[in-house]
């Protein structure tokens, strides 16, 4: 019988080498944060997710050198780790670009031009789904649900808020990121790289000026719930001009007309001077 030569693509099992350790003064430094965090906890292991955000901050991603590092800050194997760092998408396993885009595909944004964001978006970095731009600047992706349906479809940039994106305006946002000119989300703090929002992450201040007071709220459009729910009225509604136009306050035909997202009409359980339902027996 002749033996068969072996196949390249099937590993022989050997065990990865230990991760190497970090710089000694690179070390010495995060483990002086490191420190501060776990201070904050009652039990050690509470601090994992943001010792993950400390080492993705020095680094860009979270590498096996920075997981050997928390497993050692928290007596922690590598393996449960390793599970924590794999289960939660916003951190990186590979090094990535300065902004990460990430372009809502969930379906609201989607149908809103979402999808078509992200193709356009695709085309025009030359690039695919969680992969970098040859500068270095932008990495792209398609991300689930940002929570800001009210204005779908919905960009973020390191996690800050840029709404009511059309294709047009988020190529000129990453064309924008990788000329290195000032970007100003549509709210929320301003923009900082990958790593310094990390770091903010862990729990860290930001200590840019004013970039604490810039953080804002909620935009009108979801807070028209909240005034619903207070009892503050309907507000009077408007047809939403197209984007890039001029906002109009002027009222429309039929304006007061209510849609079926807006507050509850009056029913039979609300209003006995409403009834609603059968009146006679079934079947007459």
């Amino acid at each position: 019988m002749t033996a068969q030569s072996p196949n390249p693509q099937v590993g022989l099992g050997m065990p990865q080498l230990p991760a190497p350790d970090y710089p000694a003064d690179v070390r010495a430094r995060l483990e002086t944060d490191a420190k501060e965090l776990i201070s904050r906890y009652p039990g050690s292991r509470s601090a994992l997710l943001p010792l993950l955000h400390l080492v993705q901050s020095e680094e860009g991603h979270v590498s096996r050198t920075g997981m050997q590092f928390c497993a050692d800050m928290l007596d922690l194997t590598t393996a449960e780790v390793t599970a924590v760092a794999t289960f939660y998408s916003m951190y990186r396993r590979k090094p990535g670009g300065d902004y990460q885009v990430g372009v809502c595909t969930n379906t609201l944004c989607a149908v809103m031009g979402g999808d078509a964001i992200f193709e356009e978006l695709k085309a025009h970095l030359g690039v695919g789904n969680s992969e970098t731009t040859e500068d270095g600047a932008v990495t792209l992706e398609h991300i689930e649900c940002n929570a800001a349906c009210d204005f779908a479809p919905v960009v973020m940039v390191n996690w800050e808020f840029f709404d009511n994106q059309t294709p047009e305006s988020a190529k000129q946002l990453v064309d924008d990121l990788r000329a290195g000119l000032r970007v100003e989300p549509t709210r929320g703090a301003p923009l900082c790289t990958f790593k310094e929002t990390s770091r903010i992450l862990a729990g860290f201040p930001d200590e840019r000026p004013g970039a604490v007071e810039a953080t804002g709220g909620a935009g009108p459009a979801s807070l028209i719930g909240l005034r619903l729910a207070k009892g503050e009225g309907v507000p009077p509604s408007r047809v939403v001009s197209p984007r890039g136009a001029a906002p109009s306050d002027e009222p429309q035909p039929g304006s007061q007309h209510l849609s079926s997202h807006d507050a509850p009409q009056p029913t039979a359980d609300s209003d006995p001077a409403h009834p609603s339902g059968p009146v006679t027996e079934e079947g007459e």
